[in-house]
C-alpha cells in the first residue's frame, strides 16, 4: 500500500528538506527578518502592534530575539479587517488590485477571517502543499479525487493545484454528492482522495450502506486527511485505514497560515514541520516561554515566511502539540509528536478536571460496537457540570446496550477521569457534514 521511495525521489525539494539543522536555522532567521521588515513597513496592523510593544525590526539581531516579537491573535485580524477599506482593512499589505484570490476561515470557532492572496502568495500556497503530497507518496501516476466543495474555503483549491503541480491527474468532485463521488471513483479508477477524517469514514459508510459496495475493494492506495486532528490519533487512523484498506496520511494547514505540517511515508508517529516555509514555535500556554524539550506539551505559534498580502507572523493557532524525536526519512524538519493534540480553546475544566475532547474520539474509534459519529454536550445542571456523550451504534450490533455502556464508561473514565451520561443512538441518527465537524458543544457559557 505504501509507495516505495528512495534517494532524491523521497523529497520534493531535496536541498531544503535535508538542510543541516544549523544551516536551516540560519535560513529561517534570514526569512523571518525579511517578513518582519515587510510587515512593519506595509501593514498598519503589525506596525500598530509592534509600536505599542516598543518593538522595531532592527531589534532582531539573534535567534533568541524572536521571542521579543509580539504574538498575534485571530482577534487582531478581525479588528483590523473591520476598518476601511473593506474587506481587509488594516491587515492588507499590497494594493487591492494586486489581490488575485479570496478565501476565508471556516468560521467554526466564530467570525471568519478574510484571506487575500496575490498571485505570488497563491503559488507559495501550492508549493507548501506540494511538499506534503510528495511526502505522502503522491506521484504523476495518481488519479486524485478532490471531494470538497470548491467554495470560499482553502482546502479544495490548495489540494487541487498542488496535485496538478506534482503531476497528478485531478478529478474535481466538489459539485457531486457523496454517492456520485464514489461512483465516479469506481468509474475512473481513482487511486487516492482527500478528505477530513470524518468524511473519509462517512464516504465508506455510504459506499457500503447506500451503494452495496465494499470500500476495501475500491483500489484506493492512499488518503490525505486534513481539517481535523483525527488522522494523527492512532485509533482514528486505524479505523480509516481498515475500512478503505489503504494508508492514511495527515496534513495540517490553516487559512491564515498555509500548509505548515505533514506526515511522511515513514509515518514517524508525528508530523514534519515544513520548516522551509514556516517558523513553528512551541510556547508555554500560560507564560509563552519557548519550549525546546521533547515530550513537553505547548501551544503552537507560527510564522509564514512568504505570505505577503496578509502576513502571518507569530500567530497563535490555539493548537497543542509537543516536540518528538527525528524521523528516519532523512528530512531534517522537526517532528510534532502525535500531531495536533487539540485546541487550547477546547480544553476546559469539567467538574474540576481538565478535559480534551480528542480523548473521547480516541475511545469511540477504538470501540468496535460504536459507529463513526458522536457529539459531546456539556451543560450545567443545578450548578453541577454534566457531560453527555451521544454516539451512534455500529450496524448489526448483537451485544446488549447495557454491556456496551459499561465498557464505554470504563474506557472514558480511564481516558478522561470523568463520568459521562451515555446515549446510544441508532445508526445514521447524527448529521454527516462534509467539512469540519463541531462535535464538542459547551453550553455552560
Amino acid at each position: 500500500m505504501e509507495v516505495e521511495v528512495r534517494g532524491v525521489e523521497r523529497y520534493w525539494n531535496p536541498i531544503l528538506e535535508t538542510l543541516p539543522p544549523l544551516k536551516l536555522k540560519a535560513y529561517q532567521f534570514k526569512k523571518f527578518k525579511r517578513i518582519i521588515a515587510w510587515a512593519y513597513e506595509k501593514s498598519k496592523l503589525y506596525r500598530s502592534i509592534y509600536d505599542k510593544a516598543g518593538f522595531k525590526p532592527e531589534h532582531l539581531k539573534k535567534w533568541d530575539d524572536i521571542s521579543k516579537v509580539p504574538i498575534v491573535e485571530k482577534e487582531d485580524y478581525l479588528t483590523a479587517q473591520a476598518k476601511e477599506p473593506w474587506p481587509y482593512g488594516d491587515s492588507l499589505c499590497v494594493p487591492l488590485e494586486k489581490v488575485t484570490t479570496y478565501h476565508q476561515t471556516s468560521g467554526i470557532t466564530g467570525q471568519p477571517v478574510y484571506q487575500p492572496e496575490t498571485w505570488q502568495d497563491w503559488e507559495w500556497w501550492s508549493e507548501t502543499w506540494a511538499f506534503a503530497l510528495w511526502a505522502h507518496g503522491f506521484r504523476n501516476n495518481d488519479r486524485v479525487l478532490i471531494p470538497f466543495g470548491y467554495n470560499v474555503y482553502m482546502a479544495s483549491w490548495a489540494g487541487h493545484y498542488a496535485s496538478e503541480k506534482i503531476g497528478c491527474e485531478v478529478v474535481p468532485g466538489g459539485i457531486l454528492n457523496t454517492e456520485e463521488r464514489i461512483l465516479k471513483m469506481r468509474e475512473l479508477g481513482v487511486t487516492s482522495f482527500m478528505a477530513t477524517p470524518s468524511y473519509a469514514l462517512n464516504m465508506a459508510e455510504v459506499c457500503r450502506n447506500n451503494l452495496g459496495m465494499d470500500p476495501r475493494e475500491m483500489g484506493i492506495k492512499k488518503i490525505l486527511c486534513s481539517g481535523e486532528p483525527g488522522a494523527s490519533v492512532p485509533n482514528i487512523k486505524k479505523r480509516i485505514e481498515e475500512v478503505w484498506n489503504t494508508k492514511v496520511y495527515d496534513q495540517v494547514s490553516a487559512t491564515e497560515v498555509g500548509g505548515w505540517a505533514y506526515e511522511c511515508a515513514s509515518q514517524p508517529e508525528g508530523l514534519h514541520v515544513n520548516e522551509a516555509f514556516f517558523l513553528v514555535e512551541l510556547v508555554d500556554v500560560d507564560t509563552r516561554e519557548p519550549i525546546e524539550e521533547l515530550n513537553v506539551p505547548g501551544k503552537i505559534v507560527i510564522t509564514a515566511f512568504d505570505q505577503y498580502a496578509q502576513p502571518c507572523i507569530r500567530f497563535d493557532t490555539k493548537d497543542i502539540s509537543m516536540w518528538g524525536k527525528p524521523c528516519d526519512c532523512g528530512r531534517t524538519f522537526r517532528i510534532l509528536k502525535d500531531g495536533i493534540h487539540g485546541r487550547v480553546d477546547h480544553i476546559t475544566k469539567i467538574k474540576g478536571v481538565l478535559f480534551n475532547p480528542v480523548s473521547v474520539e480516541d475511545v469511540v474509534r477504538s470501540t468496535p460496537e460504536l459507529g463513526d459519529e458522536y457529539e459531546i454536550i456539556v451543560k450545567k445542571e443545578r450548578e453541577v457540570d454534566e457531560v453527555t456523550l451521544r454516539v451512534e451504534l455500529a450496524p448489526d450490533v448483537s451485544i446488549p446496550e447495557d454491556e456496551i455502556k459499561r465498557k464505554l464508561s470504563r474506557q472514558l473514565r480511564l481516558k478522561t477521569n470523568l463520568s459521562f451520561n451515555l446515549e446510544l443512538l441508532p445508526p445514521h441518527t447524527l448529521p454527516r457534514p462534509e467539512v469540519k465537524v463541531k462535535r464538542f458543544k459547551d453550553y455552560r457559557i
